[in-house]
């Protein structure tokens, strides 16, 4: 079967030889998010409690744009209301 595509790229292969590393945020907790250098000059993120489960593969150029999104807070969670 050929791979899914997302917005005109195949999909990635799973990196199994990818040195993951987890988050500093992450203090030791199953439900991190790992990142990993890819020979490629890609970068790979995946949830830490399925790490058979799906990568998402950025360029250079999409991490760096990813990275300052989170910075600036563009994905931040509004607040709840009565919770």
């Amino acid at each position: 079967m050929e791979p899914l595509c997302l917005f005109g790229e195949k999909m990635h292969n799973h990196p199994t030889a990818a040195a993951w590393r987890k988050s500093s945020f992450c203090n030791g907790a199953d439900a991190c998010v790992e990142i990993a250098p890819l020979a490629d000059g890609n970068i790979a993120l995946r949830d830490s409690k399925d790490q058979s489960g799906p990568v998402l593969v950025f360029t250079s150029s999409e991490w760096e744009a990813f990275t300052a999104g989170v910075r600036e807070g563009e994905f931040d969670l509004a607040p709840t209301v009565g919770v």
